[in-house]
């Protein structure tokens, strides 16, 4: 049997990307992506819950705001918890393995790339962007990164 989970979504970012550090100092960010429904009559949206880590959830943080249009890729994912009430609170979200910064606002802008991957032989990602004036992302660390770093495996 053929498994596939695979998301791609396009959509703007509903506040700001608030980045915040794991206790083994990993960044991830939380958003919410609202992508209109195509065929809606009455201009209606989707609220679609996100996560990225490492560099791309340091690339949010830093670049993008409420309001500016993304496209991420990943696989949805489900965890729960122990909420306040002693019961389980199940989450979903969209696990972003590649996001893309499409425009600033209402303004198109150059289009920027990061990814991350979460597998055990981790890669660098690439960062790629079609305006040679930001090359203030060049300077980024590398990052030796283990399987046993990963908050999910």
């Amino acid at each position: 049997m053929i498994n596939l989970n695979q998301v791609c979504l396009v959509g703007r970012l509903t506040k700001d990307v608030e980045v915040k550090k794991t206790g083994s100092n990993l960044s991830v960010a939380s958003f919410t992506v609202a992508v209109s429904r195509r065929f809606s009559k009455d201009d209606q949206a989707d609220f679609i819950n996100c996560v990225a880590w490492r560099q791309s959830a340091d690339f949010l943080g830093q670049y993008a705001k409420k309001g500016d249009i993304i496209s991420v890729e990943g696989r949805i994912q489900t965890r729960n918890y122990d909420g306040a009430d002693g019961k389980k609170v199940y989450v979903t979200e969209v696990q972003a393995d590649n996001v893309q910064l499409i425009s600033k606002g209402n303004v198109a802008s150059s289009s920027s790339t990061y990814s991350s991957s979460s597998s055990s032989d981790y890669e660098q990602p690439a960062y790629t962007t079609n305006d040679t004036s930001d090359n203030d992302l060049d300077d980024l660390p590398s990052l030796d990164i283990s399987s046993d770093d990963l908050p999910f495996y």
